[in-house]
């Protein structure tokens, strides 16, 4: 069965940590995941993270952090709860199927 697999998180380094687990314990190919804002406004999530987050003193303005990131993995075969369970493990909010 084919579908659709898509968890949104709130900070970019868990969408990347989420695709590492999918294509690692899993075994999807990277092609087959897909990393995009949830809207239009950005693509850092709503909690910053990782690279996102810096010793340095803040620059002037603020940084944008007002959208969730979504990782969406077209999965071909049966069984997609491993996978949903891979991005839940990483950290997504939700996750759902299409």
């Amino acid at each position: 069965m084919e579908s659709t697999i898509i968890g949104e998180f709130a900070s970019r380094r868990e969408a990347e940590l989420a695709v590492e687990h999918v294509v690692q314990e899993c075994g999807v190919a990277r092609g087959d995941i897909f990393v995009q804002p949830v809207g239009a406004a950005n693509s850092s999530g709503t909690r910053p993270a990782g690279a996102d987050v810096k010793a340095a003193p803040t620059p002037e303005g603020k940084q944008r952090l007002e959208g969730e990131i979504e990782v969406s993995v077209d999965f071909h075969g049966d069984g997609p709860d491993k996978i949903a369970e891979a991005l839940k493990g990483a950290g997504a909010k939700t996750v759902r199927t299409e």
